[in-house]
């Protein structure tokens, strides 16, 4: 009797050859040493020049002084810009395995937009003004977004393409509704328009701790989502005889990206380029391989945008450009260029 054998693992996604694995390992471990760099990088530069000895005073011997309160507000922007750079990374990642879509990101999908839509409701409708307020409006605005997303995708039989048509019409129908609300109430356009550009000059320690229990369930999540996504990128009776689960799968990936996704535009705004570009440029030198893609997002991620919001500190002193422009303007022809390469191309 013919038994059949169960499916060879495609190229892309079979375990790498030691040296490979060796070569990754090392990169990952440079990318953190260079994420750390960055981060002492962001606390020591700012709108106002600063010598290493305040920075220093700042850090560990708080007195009160104002050199002391900038370096602590400094301190605050570069850890929310750490956090926020994870979540964003693995969100983008995930999305674009779940939709088999290298240009997918939370932008795309419309979770973005639907925590964009419940802060403008807040401010206009219930008279939130401060970041501690409204925080909350935009995560739950995020999770139904991230719910009303794999209904209309098709839930148990949701699949890549249904969820990225159900993305572009939610995502339209919240920037019509956002354009109207913005348009009748003029305070609420005053409000929102340092928020919607993206932003980590608001950060406090408060607003920290409000996201973190998010961000930490998300991160932890997505990453255990590794080897499933693997599979379900063979197709999905490939996916099927893998002993993957379709659906939960699709339920918990889904889950990651609205807790990632929701709680870094909750307390930094909708910044843009991060979750797409980001998964991008590492899929070009770890391959399609998940469980490579996924941690590199996450230390890399955190670099472009505090690289970023220091580049906003510096080119515009003694004021400074939010980091969201920043990301726009640096990451829009960087992506371009990078799309037309023909490495990433064919991916």
């Amino acid at each position: 009797m013919l038994v059949d054998s169960p499916p060879e693992p495609r190229a892309e996604t079979a375990p790498a050859p030691p040296k490979r694995r060796a070569i990754r390992s090392i990169g990952l471990l440079v990318s953190v040493a260079v994420l750390l760099l960055v981060f002492l990088v962001s606390i020591a530069v700012g709108a106002k020049p600063m010598s290493m000895d305040q920075v220093w005073h700042g850090l560990f011997q708080d007195t009160g002084t104002y050199g002391d309160v900038v370096v602590g507000e400094r301190l605050s922007r570069t850890l929310l810009g750490l956090l926020a750079g994870v979540a964003l990374g693995l969100s983008g990642a995930v999305l674009q395995a779940l939709t088999r879509n290298p240009l997918a990101d939370p932008g795309l999908l419309g979770i973005n937009l639907g925590a964009s839509a419940a802060v403008v409701s807040a401010i206009s409708f219930f008279g939130v003004t401060s970041l501690s307020g409204y925080v909350w409006f935009a995560f739950v605005g995020a999770a139904l977004v991230g719910v009303l997303l794999y209904i209309l995708g098709g839930a148990r039989g949701a699949t890549p393409v249904r969820l990225a048509l159900a993305g572009t019409a939610i995502s339209a129908a919240l920037y019509g509704y956002l354009q109207a609300v913005m348009i009748m109430d003029g305070a609420a356009l005053n409000k929102m328009r340092f928020w919607t550009v993206g932003s980590l000059a608001s950060a406090n320690m408060d607003t920290i701790q409000q996201v973190l229990p998010f961000l930490a369930v998300g991160t932890v999540l997505a990453l255990g989502l590794a080897r499933p996504l693997n599979a379900m990128a063979m197709g999905d009776d490939t996916a099927r005889a893998l002993g993957a689960h379709l659906t939960r799968t699709r339920a918990l990936s889904m889950a990651a990206a609205t807790l990632l996704c929701g709680a870094a535009t909750a307390a930094c705004g909708p910044i843009v380029f991060i979750g797409l570009m980001v998964p991008h440029i590492v899929r070009s030198f770890t391959g399609p391989d998940m469980r490579w893609i996924l941690p590199y997002s996450a230390v890399l991620s955190p670099v472009l945008l505090l690289g970023a919001d220091v580049v906003g500190r510096i080119v515009a002193r003694p004021s400074e450009l939010q980091v969201g422009i920043v990301t726009a303007v640096i990451g829009a022809p960087v992506f371009i260029f990078l799309v037309r390469r023909r490495k990433l191309a064919q991916l």
